[in-house]
């Protein structure tokens, strides 16, 4: 049985190597995890552990819209996401992507974004971000893709999504 929870402290190299497996051979991801750690950037960050070993992890990091809203909206980017290859294909990353959003709108978050296929997250209910005039800095055009968790978060909301600098530190 695989459990989700928030992550240890004592758990950081174990979420690097799950990070380094899943993404071999970049080694961006598993730096960009550490790097918005010692910022303090990751509003949540979530392992799935399996006989006392962590096989995944889900990071959600604030992002912020320019222009500023006139009425602030808090929001996520989800990722990264990460599961040890021996681990795949077996719901692990869906889990933590589900728990991870529930915990998001519990905390009142409004909305998340993420860069990733859509194939795979239109599964979670993600759509273009384009839908809602969002715009990203990386020119990721479909693959770029939003999530209200409150409804109407995203009412009157339109700009350009900012993640925060370690995306770009990373080479993220």
């Amino acid at each position: 049985m695989t459990e989700i929870r928030a992550e240890r402290p004592e758990e950081s190299a174990a979420i690097r190597t799950v990070h380094q497996q899943a993404f071999y051979p970049s080694p961006n991801e598993a730096h960009l995890v550490e790097l918005l750690r010692r910022a303090g950037r990751m509003a949540f960050s979530l392992v799935a552990v399996s006989d006392g070993l962590i096989v995944g992890h889900v990071a959600f990091s604030p992002v912020t819209i320019v222009p500023a809203p006139a009425m602030p909206r808090r929001a996520l980017a989800l990722g990264p996401i990460g599961v040890l290859p021996a681990y795949q294909r077996r719901g692990i990353g869906s889990r933590l992507i589900r728990e991870g959003l529930e915990t998001c709108r519990e905390s009142g978050y409004g909305f998340v974004v993420l860069l990733g296929d859509p194939r795979y997250y239109r599964r979670f209910g993600f759509v273009p971000a384009s839908t809602y005039r969002l715009s990203n800095e990386y020119g990721a055009g479909d693959a770029f893709m939003a999530l209200e968790l409150q409804p109407g978060a995203l009412h009157g909301v339109e700009g350009l999504v900012r993640y925060a600098p370690e995306f770009a530190q990373a080479g993220c």
